[in-house]
């Protein structure tokens, strides 16, 4: 049999991967790695950089793209063959890697190198090694070692199970309605719906809790009864409170299993705590200053958000005859006061940006910011929807990238950028090897044969997963594990994702990447005026909102004592931080999948520290400003070679300061969001 999977020539050819090449392909790759190995870690191999890189390296970084794609496959095409063989495959390749990772042998190996005959970029990287092999259980011995390597697999395997859960309780939910039931609701909104039951041979309207259905419906249906059907099936996904045969799904058991085993795993590891084992890569240093850092921002953002919600129940009194809103009611009344207050919508807004016209403008800031060219290209594809893309600079190859952007069923929600492969000058060929991204949104497709349409925040989510693109992509460093966002520190990998969405506020950038659908238009100065105007509407509200989630993590992982239930924690962070109520049985953490399976565990607080360095960032493309409202060059050219092309060849903290000449100041991100004194 040809696998597809075996296949190193070029890219993935993802189009014929099919379930039953899995397996034989990971068996085929993990012997070649255990070879490998054994090589390596033979008495008499060379103890020197180059030597293990060309044996070891080369074999793992195989069986890595392999698993790439397999592990992206399983999060855009899922599907029950396919979800099996992933299962299947998941235990032997944890396994391996743990192995790898506590190999005393190998541990001795690069202990052994001469660190004076690395260069720079090589320092970096055996210095991350050193530290990987500690963090691995590389210390470890007898029981201790076995114990650790069975917990990396049963976490492999519940974090697996708490993703497929999660996934399944948002695809198991529809409900069908009438026209009635959608005054208010969008006409896109309606007729993607229409489409939807037709599909399903329904006459009426299928509602899901996909995004793009989910929170318009939210945000304009009059009905308040509909509004709370949606509230509760989504905020109860996967847990007890779920509805009917949905309570399957819970993932209560599977939380507390977590928990538990990293518990066990920082113990096993000399640490208190698992959010201490989680700190040791990342810029902050203890959980005592995250949990610092988080309190100090919410004291500020406070009276803010305090002032957002006296606003929104004086708004709903007055003119929504609403005297006691629900949690269901909030995103109705925030839209209704958006509109009355800046005198204009959501939905307005939404007819500027098609999706082609929006990726025509984000590619030209990219391409005169950063001195390169984006041009299509072709490539194997998992959907047909998905686009593949090239960036050159001067003819030269310097990345590629695919681009998924609607929500489907058997893909899971949310929007992420991961590598296919990375830039690395390969030590058995000689030759550079180009780096590859895929960016995947969760947009709502086009109805009626017109171009999909996307709000103001999925322009924003698309510049973000674009900025953790170009970091991964544009890097100038040759060495593999500290190219792109390899090696950067998790609470700073955020920086140019984060600097990027503030382009979408710029009138220069804006008006490039706006088209009416119906009359190609752009966007009128007078409506984007309002929208700045508009721009920090209710971000006190939403900074505690992202203040309660980092809370909650990290005490999660610090303080709480996994036998017990989560859930009073849970509620009293919220009486805490949050100003808005929640109701008893909202289960919003039974979904929360970037902590318990999404490598952010203990390391949700990264959205804010991160964003404290991108505003700062982005600060001194404001200071140079050129006056007709572009972008200094030599600006954009000190932040690409400082912070991109250096990706984690050095620490954060370098790479910052080598572009602002200074530490960062909370100051810009208070100025930005509208909340400094």
């Amino acid at each position: 049999m040809s696998n597809p999977l075996l296949d190193f020539a070029d890219l993935p050819l993802f189009d014929a991967v099919q379930p039953e090449h899995v397996e034989p392909a990971v068996d085929v790759l993990m012997a070649q790695a255990q070879t490998a190995l054994d090589t390596v870690t033979q008495l008499n191999f060379p103890t020197e950089w180059k030597a293990i890189a060309q044996v070891l390296d080369v074999a793992t970084e195989k069986l890595g793209r392999a698993w790439g794609a397999v592990n992206h496959l399983n999060s855009v095409a899922d599907s029950p063959e396919f979800r099996a063989a992933f299962n299947a495959a998941l235990p032997k390749v944890t396994e391996f890697w743990t192995r790898l990772g506590s190999d005393e042998r190998l541990y001795a190996k690069y202990k052994a190198i001469d660190i004076n005959t690395l260069n720079t970029e090589q320092k970096q990287a055996h210095l991350n090694a050193m530290r990987n092999f500690v963090l691995g259980g590389a210390d470890l011995t007898g029981a201790a070692k076995q114990r650790f390597a069975a917990i990396q697999e049963q976490q492999a395997e519940v974090g697996q199970k708490f993703s497929e859960n999660t996934l399944d309780a948002t695809d198991s939910f529809a409900l069908l309605v009438n026209e009635n039931d959608l005054i208010g609701v969008p006409d896109d909104v309606k007729q993607a719906a229409k489409t939807s039951a037709e599909k399903d041979g329904q006459t009426g309207y299928k509602l899901t809790l996909k995004m793009p259905c989910y929170l318009p419906v939210m945000q304009f249906a009059q009905s308040s009864g509909l509004r709370e059907k949606l509230y509760r099936a989504h905020v109860t996904r996967a847990s007890d409170q779920a509805v009917g045969d949905a309570q399957r799904f819970d993932n209560s058991s599977l939380i507390k299993d977590i928990l538990t085993l990293r518990k066990e795993e920082a113990q096993l590891l000399g640490f208190a705590n698992f959010a201490e084992v989680s700190l040791v890569p990342k810029m902050a240093e203890s959980p005592t200053k995250v949990i610092t850092f988080l309190r100090d921002l919410a004291a500020r953002a406070r009276p803010f958000a305090q002032k957002d919600v006296a606003d929104l129940r004086a708004f709903a009194a007055e003119h929504l005859n609403l005297q006691d809103p629900q949690a269901w009611d909030w995103p109705y009344i925030g839209e209704k006061l958006k509109e009355a207050r800046y005198s204009f919508s959501e939905q307005e807004v939404k007819q500027y940006f098609t999706a082609p016209k929006v990726l025509a403008g984000l590619f030209k800031i990219i391409e005169t910011l950063f001195e390169v060219s984006i041009r299509t290209d072709t490539a194997p594809i998992w959907h047909p929807a998905v686009q593949f893309y090239r960036i050159e600079r001067q003819g030269a190859l310097v990345g590629q990238f695919y681009l998924d952007q609607p929500a489907r069923n058997g893909k899971r929600g949310g929007a992420w950028m991961d590598d296919v492969r990375a830039r690395w000058l390969r030590p058995d060929t000689g030759q550079l090897q180009t780096p590859v991204a895929q960016l995947v949104c969760n947009f709502a497709d086009g109805v009626d044969g017109k171009p999909a349409l996307l709000t103001h925040d999925d322009v924003t989510t698309l510049f973000h997963e674009f900025g953790h693109g170009l970091h991964h992509m544009l890097t100038q460093v040759n060495e593999r594990d500290v190219s792109g966002i390899s090696g950067v520190e998790w609470d700073a990998v955020e920086l140019p994702s984060q600097f990027m969405e503030n382009f979408c506020w710029e009138w220069e950038v804006l008006r490039h990447m706006t088209a009416h659908v119906d009359t190609g238009e752009p966007l009128p100065r007078a409506l984007f005026d309002k929208m700045v105007a508009a721009k920090n509407y209710q971000s006190g509200l939403q900074t505690l909102r992202q203040i309660e989630f980092a809370l909650f993590d990290m005490l999660l992982h610090s303080s709480h004592d996994p036998a017990q239930d989560f859930m009073p924690l849970l509620q009293a962070v919220r009486a805490e931080v949050a100003v808005l109520p929640s109701p008893a049985f909202n289960r919003s953490a039974h979904t929360f999948s970037h902590i318990f399976a999404g490598g952010y565990a203990a390391g949700y607080y990264s959205y804010k520290w991160a964003e404290v360095l991108s505003a700062d960032a982005y600060a001194a493309f404001e200071e140079t400003l050129q006056s007709d409202g572009s972008h200094d060059i030599e600006t954009g050219r000190r932040y690409r070679k400082a912070i991109l092309e250096a990706g984690g060849s050095r620490t954060a903290l370098e790479s910052f300061k080598a572009f602002r000449g200074r530490e960062p100041s909370l100051d810009a991100l208070l100025r930005h969001q509208g909340m400094s004194a």
